[in-house]
């Protein structure tokens, strides 16, 4: 594919004005032919395979930003979901394969690590619950691996009897954590994507080839820039502007990516056409919802317009490649967009509306912080919500909840970095423990009558 100097100087200029940065470049490894019965030979193999090419993934992305001036932000490795690779293995398994994949990633100078997950749509072997059971050790004990569950899909119906279990999980990883940071770096998915580049719920699916160079690319500030341009156009005029700026950010992204895996001798996967926001100033999803004409994100009219805005992104990704694909629409992480956290502040959002926005969006509720004595059934009744809008309307939809402990409704916390800070969101008191106790697994929704 071939990319004229015009269009090289284009994502420049987007680099320098408008935030745009490349979020994530996401090596996927198959780690099936590291497997021993050796625990430590398997452990050793491991380690090898990902310092050796999570070295060269950072080498040849830094050749990249110096060639292009276009910051990669984030450096990540997702391998084969760990619960298929120690079937055979001993009990605490696992967690050392955990633990040696943190290490590898710390000498590889990787930013983080995922495919510490199961699918468990219709249900778990030994191996899922075992690895699902270490969740709280794992995610308390290491420093940059992610993990991540597929507990339904629009095919198998939604796992209650997982979902049951994520509750206590939950709040035992906040319990063992600072204000709960463990949990950010967990995502619980129904129809979660094998080729998605963003953590925390990044994993090397079946059906990938032994590696695979996904890039997820962030371009909020370009999209507001050009919103703020067109104030007073109509809703289909301004469609065609951000159709036709997600196209450039898209372009700009393949450009990479497909230099970087042809770098690194692996094939090019996707580009993930997410906006992807972060805290600073201008790079928000709200922003560009607000820039369109509504007051604050969460007041009426907000699904409306951030349906548009996905649908134009998806329309301007698509018609600009051919490997579009892991979550491919928006994010509306609460903590990480600095207007989504004013909007929790000043009341304009709550979490009943963004259940709401995530029947239109990228992923579902996303990095927000609920007080830390919700009962762990209530918790499991969120996510149960959350999966079902996926399952029955056959996307993607995911959860991160951080139940902060010690904190209330309203309070404070910051997270750090690019987890960002957030307000602590109001939840229901009112119970849904005896329906979430029932268990079982909830059947899949029949797909001949759509309306």
């Amino acid at each position: 594919m071939e990319y004229s100097l015009d269009e090289v100087m284009e994502t420049v200029r987007m680099t320098l004005y408008h935030n745009f940065d490349i979020r994530t470049v996401t090596l996927g490894i198959n780690l099936k032919d590291c497997i021993d019965t050796d625990i430590e030979i398997f452990k050793s193999n491991v380690y090898d395979k990902v310092t050796e090419y999570g070295k060269r993934l950072v080498y040849e992305a830094g050749k990249i930003e110096d060639k292009y001036g276009v910051p990669i932000i984030n450096k990540r490795i997702s391998v084969t979901p760990v619960s298929l690779i120690v079937e055979s293995c001993k009990e605490d398994a696992p967690l050392e394969i955990a633990k040696i994949l943190d290490r590898a990633a710390r000498d590889a100078n990787i930013d983080f690590i995922g495919g510490y997950g199961a699918l468990v749509q219709k249900g778990m072997t030994r191996s899922d619950s075992r690895l699902i059971d270490s969740l709280p050790e794992m995610l308390s004990s290491t420093e940059r691996v992610c993990a991540f569950l597929n507990v339904g899909s629009t095919v198998s119906g939604m796992n209650m009897d997982a979902i049951i279990k994520l509750g206590n999980i939950l709040k035992d990883i906040a319990s063992r954590t600072d204000n709960g940071i463990g949990c950010t770096k967990f995502a619980v998915f129904s129809n979660a994507p094998e080729d998605n580049p963003f953590m925390a719920g990044a994993f090397h699916g079946i059906g990938e080839p032994d590696f695979s160079l996904n890039i997820g690319i962030s371009g909020p500030g370009v999209v507001r820039s050009v919103v703020e341009k067109n104030r007073e156009c109509d809703l289909t005029a301004l469609s065609e502007v951000i159709k036709r700026t997600a196209f450039k950010i898209t372009r700009a992204g393949e450009l990479i990516g497909r230099e970087l895996a042809s770098n690194m001798e692996v094939p090019f996967g996707i580009v993930d056409i997410s906006l992807a926001s972060t805290n600073k100033v201008g790079d928000s999803v709200a922003g560009i919802v607000e820039m369109m004409g509504i007051e604050r994100i969460g007041a009426p009219g907000s699904t409306a317009a951030l349906a548009l805005l996905i649908d134009a992104v998806k329309k301007g990704g698509a018609m600009a490649s051919g490997n579009v694909g892991g979550l491919s629409g928006t994010f509306i992480p609460v903590s990480e967009d600095s207007g989504m956290n004013e909007a929790v502040r000043s009341g304009a959002l709550s979490i009943e509306k963004l259940e709401a926005l995530t029947a239109v969006c990228s992923v579902g509720l996303d990095m927000i912080a609920i007080p830390g004595d919700t009962p762990a059934e209530t918790i499991s009744a969120i996510i149960a919500d959350e999966l079902s809008i996926g399952v029955v309307n056959g996307k993607t939809t995911g959860v991160r909840l951080i139940p902060v402990p010690g904190k209330i409704a309203g309070d404070y916390v910051n997270f750090g970095g690019l987890l960002g800070e957030t307000y602590v969101m109001d939840i229901s008191k009112f119970s849904s423990r005896d329906f979430i106790l029932r268990g079982g697994r909830m059947p899949a929704p029949i797909t001949s009558m759509r309306n």
